[in-house]
């Protein structure tokens, strides 16, 4: 057996910060006490942690490592070992890969492949086509995260677009369907009428007026209107309006909701005021748009009609994102600068520490029935984050994990760092230096 003592931390966890110590037995908590109240065994490791944060692993529902078939971007190597820089300690991943995964042979080579090579615990998105219904249902439930749907196309083509078959998706799927939602005649049409006005030189800070508020609207109001009709488990994901919170409600705890949101730390960080320096490497779909949607995001968040915040991390190569607009890919690298960048936001006092982990940590594994994950909690798997709330650091091309190499933060700093990402009670990243023999688990759900 081994021990690890985490000692005079700074515990942010259920609504809550104290000081305390954590002692974690192989894989799992095993006490958390007062100050000096943890007895151990001889052999244990002690960890100082005065002035440090305590928090649970962050659990990211959405993140596309590009494995297999685009590896040239990311795989799960690469970017897990981000995520560990970047605290996190579980995630899920999208079916837009290739092949895509639209098939349980699909799914469970994806599972194979992330055994011998993440770093950090893991689940896989089943993808749905318009062919592909029956293949879904055979999804074991407690195997399996989540439904993924694309109701506005992205990168890759898996669009969802056959009305009989979206009924049915909703009305059979035994596992939460997450959703992308966009309305793609509307962006068709928007596209059409710029490519008149630019030809191929459209400028990307018509990015958001393309892919609009009306697209989001109109997609996401026909999901939520639809799991109303069938009382499916609906998770909207990327939200990026203001008018989308009209469809969201805060009325029933989390535990009982049918329909849930997300949002992306970049929706709450940026605004269509940086495309001007930023151009394509801020080009995400959904589009980021205006200081009054990212305002109403944040407000929807701190009042519980947004239930999660995660990255939608989708790295590119600088060569690829370099291109003109209609040919630069959408998506961008995130998982390593999540949660200090939700941090910032709390040194700005726009979030509390507690919110944040709610967000971030609690919610997903209560959105997602995750077995024994996502709360700093006696026989709970240890998958915990130490955080230095004073430390400032540059995000700069010398400390960047991800295969694609940069950051839409570069030439930005921070005030927290990451210090230690603890998964299944294995140290995996520690002051800069990642334990690359790690391999993390499948989740596991209650459903």
């Amino acid at each position: 057996m081994t021990s690890i003592l985490i000692q005079n931390a700074t515990i942010v966890n259920e609504g809550r910060s104290f000081t305390g110590d954590l002692l974690i037995k192989d894989e799992f908590i095993s006490a958390i006490r007062s100050p000096g109240q943890v007895k151990t065994l001889s052999g244990t490791r002690s960890i100082d942690a005065t002035g440090l944060l305590l928090l649970p692993g962050i659990i990211d529902d959405q993140v596309h490592f590009r494995e297999p078939g685009l590896t040239h971007k990311g795989d799960i190597f690469s970017e897990t070992k981000a995520a560990a820089a970047g605290g996190i300690t579980s995630f899920m991943d999208m079916p837009n890969t290739v092949p895509q995964t639209v098939t349980i042979e699909a799914l469970n080579e994806k599972f194979r492949i992330a055994s011998e090579k993440s770093v950090i615990n893991y689940s896989f998105y089943i993808g749905a086509t318009n062919e592909n219904v029956e293949e879904v249902m055979k999804t074991d439930p407690s195997d399996v995260c989540g439904l993924k749907i694309f109701m506005g196309s992205s990168t890759g083509s898996m669009l969802v677009d056959n009305e009989k078959v979206l009924r049915m998706l909703f009305k059979k799927a035994a596992i939460p369907i997450a959703a992308h939602c966009e309305d793609e005649s509307i962006i068709r049409k928007n596209l059409e009428i710029y490519k008149k006005k630019y030809g191929d030189n459209i400028p990307v800070n018509m990015h958001p007026l393309i892919r609009s508020r009306e697209a989001c609207f109109k997609s996401s109001s026909f999901a939520v209107n639809l799991a109303k009709e069938y009382n499916t488990r609906l998770h909207i994901l990327h939200l990026s309006t203001a008018d989308e919170m009209k469809l969201f409600s805060n009325d029933l705890p989390l535990e009982e909701k049918k329909i849930t949101g997300e949002v992306c730390v970049h929706h709450l960080w940026f605004n269509d005021s940086d495309y001007e320096s930023l151009g394509a490497k801020i080009k995400w779909n959904p589009a980021i748009k205006t200081r009054f949607d990212r305002d109403s995001l944040i407000n929807g968040l701190k009042n519980n009609i947004i239930d999660v915040v995660a990255t939608d991390h989708a790295p590119h190569t600088s060569e690829e994102k370099s291109n003109s607009y209609l040919k630069a890919p959408s998506g961008g690298p995130l998982v390593q600068h999540s949660l200090v960048a939700m941090l910032e936001l709390w040194h700005r006092k726009i979030f509390s520490i507690e919110k944040i982990v709610e967000k971030m940590c609690h919610n997903p594994a209560i959105l997602f029935n995750i077995t024994g994950r996502g709360f700093i909690r006696e026989g709970y798997k240890a998958d915990l984050c130490l955080v230095d709330p004073d430390d400032p650091w540059t995000v700069s091309k010398k400390n960047i994990l991800y295969k694609c190499g940069w950051s839409p933060f570069e030439g930005t700093t921070f005030k927290s760092k990451v210090v230690r990402t603890i998964v299944n009670g294995t140290i995996v990243f520690d002051n800069g230096l990642l334990n690359e023999e790690y391999r993390g688990q499948r989740l596991k759900f209650e459903r």
